[in-house]
């Protein structure tokens, strides 16, 4: 294995952001069990030094393609699309307001049973917006996945602000 291998060659997939990730863990705990540094051990340092690198970069490749955001905007990367420009801020006025509303019913959330409606909206929300990539994807509407991108990051960190919020009032 190259060093030099994207993500998805590392486990000798497709470029595709649907994945089997029952597969994708299988070939990491095959791929760790060959290169794992400690078998490495006794080898001459430029060998103990390659096995670690590869080891970094089969961890690396896994955290990235085992989750569908991170997944996403590695594909985008890939196609050459800067996925943290700070420039490209325009997104439709009307996901701007939902944002915004969005933010204004979790701050007023007082009980369990409230957050419970709001986490499945939100759930829903990121599932729509999944399969809405997928197809994105698949049609290598790249502009199009690069805003929708932006979107499932916003209902991540939402997501992530509501589970905080139901640790407080546990």
């Amino acid at each position: 294995m190259s060093l030099s291998f994207n993500h998805f060659e590392v486990f000798q997939l497709a470029v595709s952001f649907e994945i089997d990730t029952k597969k994708l863990a299988e070939s990491y705990r095959n791929l760790q069990r060959t290169i794992h540094p400690d078998k490495y051990a006794n080898a001459p340092e430029r060998e103990r030094r390659l096995a670690m690198q590869k080891a970094a970069q089969i961890n690396e490749a896994f955290q990235t393609l085992k989750n569908p955001l991170t997944r996403a905007l590695y594909i985008l990367q890939l196609q050459g699309i800067n996925t943290n420009d700070e420039h490209h801020t325009m997104m439709d006025g009307e996901f701007l307001m939902m944002q915004m509303e969005l933010r204004e019913q979790l701050a007023e959330i007082t009980q369990l049973e409230q957050l419970n409606e709001f986490l499945s909206r939100i759930e829903k929300y990121q599932h729509d917006l999944r399969n809405k990539l997928s197809q994105q994807f698949a049609e290598e509407n790249w502009q199009q996945a690069h805003d929708s991108v932006r979107q499932f990051q916003f209902f991540n960190r939402l997501h992530e602000q509501a589970l905080q919020l139901e640790e407080e009032l546990i």
